[in-house]
């Protein structure tokens, strides 16, 4: 009977641990489940709120480009604004300059034509 009993109690001692093992493993299963449904909770937290910062970086950068690019544009215009004024004042110089040429070299052409003339006449008296 000794025997019978040691073999029940064993039975039952196996059985106890094995049923104390699969609570282990349950339980270890949960913790597990839990965890991982609060990192993936916490990663998507982490996500939305670089994305958040990332779409006002975006906006904040086009804005300042939109700016420069304003900026830049009416520099530009203003430059060739003034380009265009000495362009004109130039041509206007030039053109004057030419004009005086020309009545000096009229004026000369005339002088020395009447010079010619008088010498001729001279020659031919």
């Amino acid at each position: 009977m000794k025997t019978i009993s040691l073999a029940v109690a064993l039975s039952l001692s196996s059985l106890a641990w094995a049923q104390g093992a699969a609570t282990d493993v349950d339980n270890a299963a949960k913790d597990t489940a839990h965890a991982t449904k609060t990192a993936a909770h916490k990663t998507a937290k982490g996500t939305e709120k670089a994305a958040d910062k990332t779409e006002k970086t975006t906006k904040d950068a086009a804005k300042d480009t939109g700016h420069a690019t304003k900026v830049a544009a009416k520099d530009t215009e203003k430059g060739t604004e003034k380009a265009a004024d000495k362009t004109e004042g130039a041509a206007k110089t030039a053109g004057h300059d030419t004009k005086a040429g020309v009545k000096k070299v009229g004026h000369s052409v005339k002088k020395g034509t009447t010079k010619t003339v008088d010498k001729t006449k001279d020659a031919v008296k």
